[in-house]
């Protein structure tokens, strides 16, 4: 098939869109598809082989936000694709959507980015409610271009039928059992002794370091005796946690823990090794459309607690990979954690569950069903077509 794939956001930003569209991208030549890339610049002219074509940015938070240009419609002119794949959907690939039922080309949206909630969670009181609603609105409209709207977790699925979008489908991500893998925690014994010299138990979380991720309700999870915090990753919020969490420790009661560890934004061979160092993986956000990190968790081995709200609800097994915590519970969280600190038996139980319940979620396996998906909008369209003719 050809594919045209439009992305609001491409390397080098990373975050979770871009990294499930340069897996799918990979995956989808590697299979003999013949794949175009249009993105925000700056961008690199190709990745792994496939063409990447960039239309001017405006930084927005210090995101790159696409402007859509003519090239939007030069690209898909003259690649003629079966189907365009529009990921998370918002400016640019609004535009993309437009000009694709305008040149009567099948198109796939995937929904991913809770826009929303980031709305409503950064404006004051009414102005983020009403923020938060208008941008349901808009995305109720673009994703009506859409042939099919594929969403990432149950939950999603749900949220979106809430507010009226239909023609959805689930489509989950895929995880790279190779790189994130058990093995790395013995060969990070020596790291770890460093981190961990009275035999802390070591919890950590991986993601951006924002607002939206909630890492507020790690303060309860820094003051669990005989723990200590180690944070992967970066963002605006990182002056600000760190120093919530350092006061936290500070203010336990008797022998306080370690400072926490922020280890910095990683990826690839070192982002796997940072779970490596860790026993316990904490995310605490209710925001979550996904949870990509949850699943890299789980296949490094670790049990994994996650709030029982939005994506985390498919991806943890309550009492089997991991526990589920009540968000509106403010001890929760922290009570699961103290359990699995108390229980090594019980982590490396579950840690061993969680391992194999991903096992079968290889990017080649994914992307087989998101080939589906295509296949099956190019077959309704053929219909819709030769009835109409």
């Amino acid at each position: 098939m050809r594919i045209v794939v439009v992305t609001e956001s491409f390397l080098p930003t990373l975050n979770g869109v871009t990294t499930s569209v340069c897996r799918a991208v990979e995956c989808l030549s590697a299979s003999g598809h013949e794949v175009s890339v249009l993105c925000p610049g700056p961008a690199p002219v190709t990745h792994r082989g496939v063409p990447v074509h960039q239309v001017p940015s405006v930084a927005v938070r210090a995101f790159p936000m696409g402007v859509p240009t003519r090239a939007v419609r030069a690209l898909l002119r003259a690649t003629s694709p079966d189907v365009v794949h529009v990921a998370s959907p918002f400016v640019l690939g609004a535009r993309a959507l437009s000009v694709a039922r305008q040149l009567d080309i099948p198109s796939v949206a995937v929904y991913q980015t809770d826009m929303p909630s980031y709305l409503a969670q950064h404006g004051p009181g009414v102005v983020g409610v009403q923020a938060a609603g208008a941008a349901w609105r808009w995305i109720r409209r673009v994703h009506e271009l859409a042939d099919l709207t594929l969403a990432p977790s149950t939950p999603t699925l749900a949220e979106l039928a809430s507010h009226g979008i239909g023609r959805t489908a689930r489509w989950g991500r895929g995880v790279d059992t190779a790189l994130f893998d058990p093995s790395r925690r013995e060969r990070a014994a020596g790291a770890r002794a460093e981190l961990a010299p009275d035999g802390e138990v070591l919890v950590g979380y991986v993601g951006r370091i924002a607002p939206e991720k909630e890492l507020g309700r790690l303060a309860a999870v820094a003051g669990v005796p005989g723990t200590r915090l180690v944070i992967t990753g970066d963002g605006p919020s990182r002056s600000r946690v760190a120093t919530r969490l350092a006061e936290a420790v500070a203010g336990m009661p008797g022998r306080p823990n370690r400072p926490p560890v922020f280890l910095g934004q990683r990826s690839g061979e070192a982002l796997a090794d940072a779970y490596g160092l860790l026993d316990v993986f904490v995310h605490p956000g209710t925001r979550e459309t996904f949870g990509q990190t949850l699943q890299e968790a789980a296949a490094s081995g670790l049990p994994v607690v996650a709030p029982a709200r939005g994506g985390p609800v498919d991806l943890v097994a309550h009492g089997v990979t991991g526990w589920l915590f009540d968000p509106d519970d403010p001890a929760d969280l922290a009570r699961h954690v103290t359990r699995l600190v108390a229980d090594a038996p019980t982590r490396e139980r579950m840690g061993r569950a969680g391992r194999l319940a991903v096992e079968g979620r290889t990017w080649a396996a994914v992307v087989g069903e998101l080939v589906g998906h295509y296949e099956h909008v190019v077959a309704a369209h053929r219909i819709a077509v030769e009835r109409a003719a």
